[in-house]
């Protein structure tokens, strides 16, 4: 990956989402797939990042997060809180990057690097 492509925080990412300029929702939604497919398929250099969104959203939906709500109510709700901004700046984020990669592969000619 290039140095452009640089990771911010996924708590920055959440405050500039909607920035002029960036990808829409729809969009960044749209390339989750593709995104998902080509870490799988070992193109795109994203799977430490989609395994720790993945342990995120199955915290903020198991039983086990119940725990903290029913005994320390207020902290139980803060700690969730803070697991989805995380998770929903590091979508953000990782999506645009995402976004980032494929169009700079576009860019790129197939075929053979020969060296002069």
């Amino acid at each position: 990956m290039t140095t452009e492509l640089r990771r911010r925080t996924a708590w920055k990412a959440l405050l500039r989402a909607f920035k002029p300029g960036t990808p829409g929702l729809g969009r960044r939604l749209g390339a989750l797939p593709r995104m998902v497919r080509a870490t799988l398929r070992g193109q795109y250099d994203g799977g430490s990042r989609l395994a720790m969104m993945a342990v995120s959203a199955a915290y903020i939906v198991s039983p086990i997060d119940l725990v903290p709500e029913g005994a320390l109510l207020l902290i139980g709700l803060v700690d969730d809180a803070a697991v989805a901004a995380w998770f929903a700046g590091a979508l953000l984020d990782e999506t645009e990057r995402f976004l980032a990669w494929e169009k700079a592969r576009e860019q790129v000619i197939p075929g053979t690097f020969v060296r002069s």
